[in-house]
């Protein structure tokens, strides 16, 4: 009998810690319930470490009235992207990638882009997505001597695209020498084995920013000026500037390209080839670049190049002077605005004075810099750093992605858009819409 007691109390016991237990576990998921049901007021979706629009920014914006603030819609670029959890399905539309060819034009000619980058990945991802369109095809050559989390978020980030590649091949790039024409080369050399049908190659690097929205570079490209030949700025090799190639250079692994010896004299270019002097950018049609690849007279310079100074400043503008050469511009001179560069040297007479800073003697654009960089004609603007007056490229990416969408003939996505606009106003306080 007290055996039997003493059971009966101890089920008491169980099942009054049972029904405790239950009704707790009740209680909190009834809390989660009516938390989450509970309408609240509405927020504008901006993450607290968005840096916010400068107020120089204004006349670079979309025009609405006074009421109106507008807020960058991402500021963790480089943590998304080296998240380990890193969905693909999801970048495109996180990142805001333009997903569909704008225009039917553009869909009808698809360009190259050769990207050559070595430090500040959200530099990187702001270019490359300013410069996207789903019918193009990027190389983008990675520095070897990069550090590797860097070439690895890379990795990841191309990843997530099919028609996003890194170069075969990786150069130690160094400055004005050999190696940086080679990173060209390597992509160059996958691009031609490219299946899309792209019409031309424009070379960029990771400080750069595009000027032009992908349809005025497709206009650009093929007017009636351009159409059928390569754009590469250049002029026959001043006095001044022989020296680069009239003695022997060398790469110095974490130097600079020094002379060797005390001036060894290099013999004379290849097939009497008359040396130009121009800009390592360029813009050029496929047909040029299997000559590139395939023309014993091509080969030939390029062998000579290797120790020359910055030979990437002779190669492509010599050889579009030869006139076999498919698209050359024999007699071209520095025509084809693909760069606006503010040099210091230049300060007085192309322009007024740098507005943010100079390093080698090229200006790190700033924010006052921005009128002059919009009414160039150029393709891209270089330079820009993402820890020195970060809110200039936020203003010029705005107005690039603005001018892209405005002209496009395809309804636009709501995550194509970079910023969102808080509306103040009767009936409308703190309401969010998209720009």
């Amino acid at each position: 009998m007290t055996a039997r007691r003493s059971l009966m109390c101890r089920f008491r016991v169980i099942l009054c810690t049972f029904l405790v237990c239950l009704g707790m576990s009740i209680t909190v998921v009834l809390v989660i319930y009516l938390t989450g049901t509970t309408p609240t007021k509405p927020r504008v979706p901006v993450p607290l470490s968005c840096r916010p629009f400068s107020a120089h920014c204004r006349a670079f914006l979309p025009v609405t009235d006074g009421q109106t603030e507008w807020h960058r819609r991402d500021c963790q670029i480089e943590g998304y992207i080296t998240n380990t959890n890193l969905q693909c399905s999801n970048l495109m539309r996180d990142l805001h990638f333009i997903t569909r060819p704008l225009s039917r034009e553009e869909e009808d000619y698809p360009l190259a882009f050769i990207l050559t980058v070595h430090k500040e990945l959200e530099l990187l991802v702001r270019l490359l997505r300013a410069i996207y369109a789903p019918q193009n095809v990027y190389c983008i050559h990675v520095d070897a001597k990069a550090p590797q989390e860097y070439q690895t978020a890379v990795q990841k980030l191309v990843g997530c695209f099919k028609n996003v590649f890194l170069s075969s091949r990786s150069e130690r790039v160094t400055y004005a020498g050999f190696s940086r024409l080679k990173a060209d080369l390597n992509c160059m050399t996958d691009l031609a084995g490219s299946e899309v049908g792209w019409r031309k190659v424009v070379n960029l690097c990771g400080q750069d920013f595009p000027l032009k929205s992908n349809l005025e570079l497709v206009r650009y490209l093929q007017s009636k000026e351009w159409r059928d030949k390569n754009m590469t700025p250049g002029i026959k090799q001043p006095p001044h500037i022989r020296r680069r190639t009239k003695y022997r250079y060398r790469e110095i692994a974490g130097l600079p390209v020094a002379l060797v010896g005390l001036g060894m004299k290099k013999d004379p270019p290849p097939h009497n080839l008359q040396i130009y002097f121009g800009s390592a950018y360029y813009a050029l049609t496929r047909g040029f670049v299997d000559f590139v690849l395939e023309s014993r007279k091509a080969r030939d310079l390029l062998e000579w190049s290797r120790d020359t100074y910055s030979p990437d400043e002779h190669y492509w503008v010599t050889l579009n002077q030869v006139r076999e050469a498919p698209g050359s511009n024999v007699g071209g001179g520095w025509e084809g605005d693909i760069r606006a560069i503010k040099w210091e040297d230049h300060e007085g007479k192309s322009h007024t004075g740098c507005k943010g800073r100079y390093v080698r003697q090229i200006c790190i654009y700033g924010i006052k810099d921005l009128p002059w960089l919009i009414e160039k004609n150029s393709m891209f603007a270089n330079k820009f750093e993402n820890n020195f007056l970060p809110e200039t490229l936020d203003c010029l990416e705005q107005w690039h992605r603005n001018k892209m969408l405005s002209n496009a003939t395809v309804p636009i996505e709501s995550s194509w858009l970079l910023a969102t606009r808080s509306v103040e106003g009767s009936g409308n306080r703190n309401k969010c819409a998209a720009a």
